[in-house]
């Protein structure tokens, strides 16, 4: 397994299904290990329900989470080059951060990820479309950074220690 980077940026088309699912999953994984963010190649759309709602499943929460595109990042003054890795969950995301590499030392990997939306006629169809998107995404995060980590330990009470 190759080193775990310090700081990963998730990428995909729009930030509103795969790659929050990955920031998401990777911050729960590991809060102290590695820095995440993620970003679209365009951040025309809004958080997708769906994702919300798979998400929550698993005790991962993208309620609050805001779209935005790489460039939102850099005029924000998120600099795309401070990251070690940048994963891309599609091929414009993938074109996208193949660019950076052009001027910056950045490591990219792409990650072939189904895209659920459009899948599915009911709403039950749509949900297991995807939770197989979102499974895919947390299992190769794991191959990749390894077990998450365990969460912190509860604060013992003075009057009780």
């Amino acid at each position: 397994m190759p080193l775990a980077p310090q700081s990963v940026l998730f990428c995909c088309d729009f930030n509103a299904v795969r790659s929050p699912m990955a920031e998401a999953m990777a911050r729960k994984f590991y809060p102290r290990r590695i820095f995440v963010q993620s970003a679209g190649v365009r951040n025309e759309l809004d958080i997708d329900g769906f994702s919300v709602a798979v998400c929550a499943e698993i005790d991962v929460h993208l309620e609050r989470h805001k779209v935005r595109s790489f460039h939102d990042m850099e005029e924000w003054g998120d600099r795309i080059d401070a990251y070690d890795l940048i994963v891309a969950l599609s091929p414009a995301a993938q074109r996208q951060a193949l660019e950076y590499t052009r001027y910056h030392a950045i490591d990219v990997e792409y990650w072939p990820v189904e895209d659920p939306t459009g899948l599915g006629e009911t709403r039950e169809a749509k949900l297991t479309a995807y939770r197989r998107t979102r499974d895919q995404i947390r299992d190769r995060i794991i191959r990749r950074f390894g077990p998450p980590d365990p969460p912190p330990s509860p604060k013992k009470n003075a009057a009780t220690a």
